[in-house]
């Protein structure tokens, strides 16, 4: 008879666990028959010796078989989903994923909220007055059937182990295993049903992910579990240290997705969506290579195609169309200044953890799950690393609804910004890509 103090010290000596013995594990800790002390014992031993990619594997679907899983099977066709371990102005998914459904891919996409300074697409998408974000399981399928894509929250019980093992995590110092990270991605994309999956592992300051070599060594072992779990899956390297496009908070980011789709958005975060959504076309059999599928991108935003979708997803679930085709009849804040350079020089970086916690500040995020978010407020970004300015430009604007938070912020994003008298080069939009040609 297996025993967990028996699982815990063998893998506190460095053993491999077994699929059986992760189970055991995963199961009798969801169902209460494990105590959170063993699975805590448990987690630190994996946290300082580490898994290998077969026992990360076979515990990412214990933690995926712990609850309902959805079948996607029916539709017979590949259906792809799109995941990002969170960053400061990352509205990607609202963008990318009308493109991608435009050119004839299906999308289903269960997404979260916003914790933290990391914004979430749930959030974001309730900007729109009626849009229905709790879609039941045959709700998502039959939209998937008929309209090809779907964006709601997760109303279904994936991976319940997860949720469990996470909350024991943050309070006993193993969150920063990443075998315990990537396992805890992965359970839930392999519930949620999709075949295909492209990972936008962030990196840098605005992300949880600090160094290049953790970023990679993350999105590696997210691409084995898919591999070896049958799903095809791609990781793309992306840098977080400075905010993805201008806005940071709700509607306003919301406001720049619709925005991309009618043609109109900053470099960075058009170049970001055009070639996620090529991946996510490569893994779908619809491009056979990045620069095709950039063109297949770049043609449904230009013949608006990607716009009508959109439309079509907002109709489908409820929401009020008119607020995406007339953007000024989204919510907005009461006050509005600006802060500027006080010296003139190049942009040496733009803390995007910074700006984050400002908008947070703002209330534009949360600081618990049970927080209220104000979806007005927010903060335009007009300056990028590299960007030569002079005394007197704007470098960011702060929509707020309280004074005391605006004058707070205003005395944090002056620090947010740093200078240097020579050229600064311009950072990479993306540092590298993982599993494209395995």
């Amino acid at each position: 008879m297996m025993r967990a103090v028996d699982l815990i010290i063998k893998k506190r000596d460095g053993e491999t666990l077994s699929a059986e013995e992760l189970k055991f594990l995963i199961e009798g800790f969801t169902q209460g028959e494990i105590a959170d002390y063993q699975i805590s014992a448990w987690a630190m031993a994996v946290l300082l010796n580490g898994m290998t990619e077969a026992e990360i594997t076979d515990l990412t679907l214990a933690m995926a078989n712990s609850g309902e899983t959805l079948d996607l099977s029916s539709l017979n066709v590949t259906v792809v989903d799109k995941h990002s371990t969170g960053g400061v102005g990352d509205k990607t998914t609202i963008s990318v994923a009308p493109i991608v459904a435009a050119c004839g891919l299906p999308v289903g996409k269960m997404s979260g909220r916003g914790l933290g300074f990391s914004g979430g697409t749930i959030d974001k998408l309730e900007s729109i007055p009626g849009y229905k974000v709790d879609l039941s399981t045959d709700e998502f399928i039959e939209q998937l059937k008929t309209h090809g894509i779907v964006l709601t929250g997760q109303s279904m019980d994936l991976a319940p182990a997860d949720g469990k093992l996470y909350a024991l995590r943050d309070v006993t110092g193993t969150v920063d295993s990443i075998p315990l990270i990537a396992s805890s991605v992965m359970s839930k994309k392999i519930a949620a049903g999709a075949h295909a999956i492209v990972l936008d592992v962030k990196v840098g300051e605005g992300a949880f992910m600090r160094t290049i070599e953790d970023a990679r060594e993350l999105a590696r072992v997210m691409v084995a579990i898919g591999k070896l779990s049958g799903r095809r899956v791609i990781a793309v390297l992306s840098p977080m240290d400075q905010p993805l496009g201008s806005a940071v908070g709700n509607a306003i980011e919301l406001r720049e997705a619709v925005e991309l789709l009618q043609g109109n958005a900053p470099e960075d975060y058009h170049y970001h969506c055009t070639h996620l959504a090529a991946y996510m076309l490569i893994l779908g059999g619809k491009a056979g290579h990045l620069d095709e599928g950039i063109a297949m991108a770049e043609q449904v935003i230009r013949d608006g195609t990607a716009f009508a979708k959109l439309c079509e997803l907002v109709e489908a679930q409820g929401g009020d169309v008119s607020y995406i085709k007339n953007l000024d009849k989204l919510p907005k804040a009461r006050l509005h200044q600006t802060v500027v350079a006080e010296q003139n020089g190049y942009v040496s970086a733009v803390n995007a953890r910074e700006v984050g916690q400002s908008a947070v500040l703002l209330g534009a995020g949360r600081a618990s799950k049970k927080d209220k978010i104000d979806l007005a407020v927010g903060i335009y970004v007009h300056v990028k690393t590299g960007d030569q300015v002079k005394t007197g430009d704007i470098l960011f604007e702060v929509l707020a609804n309280d004074q005391n938070n605006l004058d707070e912020v205003l005395v944090k994003l002056k620090k947010a910004v740093e200078f240097s008298q020579d050229p600064v080069e311009k950072p990479s939009y993306f540092w590298g890509v993982i599993g494209l040609d395995e």
